[in-house]
């Protein structure tokens, strides 16, 4: 059933009309049950791992359990786990996000066909950050896509299931590729010291790898990959972990044991830096009705790009549309600044915007609390129109985030980034 020609029945102001599943926009709140932990979603190497080192909470993130707080409220939240990031070192456990392999003659040919940028001037032992469109333009996923060899690539999968899809787009076998899952887990060590950390670790030699670079190393004898990458803006690095099953417990302990001397701190994921570095997460702020040209990847869609790439033909009409102002989609992706009470942990909920007037015309994905600009920030969906830097709005934040009772706070579109990241546009780095 398609939604041609109706608004969304839960909210109708908000126009969701190109959408096949609208976004859920029933306000419910925040819905206290407890996660049931079973054999049927797998535990990452590093699951007992975060439980001994306090994690209190979890979701799901690619049917694996994934930590998601570890400092409880009383110790201060989700904002002391932000302190420590911003001001110190931290340790993260991102095993959710799996590494599939792309490997064999073909395997250039391949990822060039799936993605939508050009993967043949990704150089061995480099990555760049990159998104996989279905035939419509459609975003599926958007991974960092390491390249380990010539023939070898490594996608490191956001909250989809991409490796199905990667392995249904050669079937029957038109590209000589080897496509699965590897045992290998990633941690990330984010923060400003999180370079002398790394270089205490590895070796001096880390000092020299490039945004995006890779290198291979050891960890207490363990075979690892090393990236300078990471989903928060700050300075940072990802370690994936081969052997991941057998060789969690060492290099886990290798980085607390020599992090203590930094006052490295296990924490969740830094969602709160990375809305302030304008960094996107699948599934929260796009998913596979969402278009790059309406969460302003645009720059993923090169112009020239001789490979018939899946989704090409759909996002080259998408952007004859839009470059004669004729917009093909409802709502575009903007940061907004707004008022109310600090919003210091995660929305439970799609919160409404509405125009400057009041009536209902949007809503916020991904909210935070902005230490450094003293005021809340999000990213958020608005019609087209409504779209421009320094555009009025309200939000209908949650009672508990009121400045007054039953009102709505004021808004403006601003400028994303909010807060600059150690990298000039942190993921996003590098449009070649």
């Amino acid at each position: 059933m398609t939604y041609q020609n109706r608004t969304h029945p839960n909210v109708p102001g908000v126009d969701q009309s190109d959408r096949t599943v609208p976004a859920n926009l029933r306000q419910s709140g925040p819905t206290p049950v407890q996660m049931l932990v079973s054999t049927r979603v797998r535990k990452s190497p590093f699951w007992h791992l975060s439980i001994e080192a306090g994690a209190w909470r979890a979701t799901i993130y690619n049917r694996m359990y994934h930590p998601r707080g570890y400092a409880r409220p009383e110790d201060g939240g989700a904002m002391a786990e932000y302190r420590a990031l911003v001001n110190g070192v931290t340790l993260w456990n991102v095993a959710v996000e799996r590494q599939i392999r792309v490997k064999g003659p073909d395997a250039e040919a391949f990822v060039n066909t799936v993605i939508t940028r050009d993967a043949t001037r990704i150089r061995p032992m480099h990555g760049k950050y990159c998104i996989l469109c279905n035939d419509k333009g459609g975003i599926l996923n958007d991974p960092v896509l390491l390249r380990l060899a010539e023939d070898e690539f490594w996608f490191s999968v956001s909250d989809s299931d991409l490796m199905l899809w990667l392995q249904g787009v050669n079937t029957p076998r038109r590209w000589d590729v080897d496509i699965r899952e590897l045992d290998v887990a990633p941690l990330q060590v984010q923060g400003p010291l999180s370079e002398g950390l790394m270089a205490d670790l590895i070796g001096e030699a880390l000092r020299d790898i490039p945004y995006y670079g890779l290198m291979e190393a050891q960890i207490e004898g363990c075979p690892v990959v090393i990236s300078q990458t990471g989903f928060s803006g700050e300075k940072g690095y990802e370690i994936y972990v081969r052997d991941a099953s057998e060789t969690a417990e060492r290099v886990w302990y290798a980085l607390r044991g020599l992090g203590a001397r930094y006052g490295l701190r296990v924490i969740a994921p830094g969602h709160h830096r990375r809305i302030a570095a304008g960094i996107l997460s699948w599934g929260q702020d796009m998913d596979s009705e969402t278009s790059p040209f309406q969460v302003n990847l645009a720059y993923q869609v090169p112009r020239a790009k001789p490979v018939d790439y899946i989704g090409k033909a759909a996002l080259e009409a998408q952007r004859d549309e839009i470059e004669v102002g004729r917009y093909p989609f409802s709502l575009k992706l903007v940061g907004l600044k707004m008022g109310g009470l600090p919003i210091t942990d995660y929305a439970p909920d799609f919160w409404l915007v509405g125009d400057a007037e009041g009536a209902r015309c949007g809503y916020v994905t991904s909210p935070w609390y902005s230490p450094e600009l003293e005021q809340n920030i999000a990213l958020a969906y608005v019609p087209w129109d409504k779209s421009a830097v320094g555009t009025q709005l309200q939000v209908e934040l949650p009672e508990m985030y009121q400045e007054t009772s039953g009102q709505s706070v004021a808004a403006v579109v601003s400028e994303v980034p909010f807060v600059a990241s150690e990298h000039p546009s942190a993921r996003e780095q590098g449009r070649g």
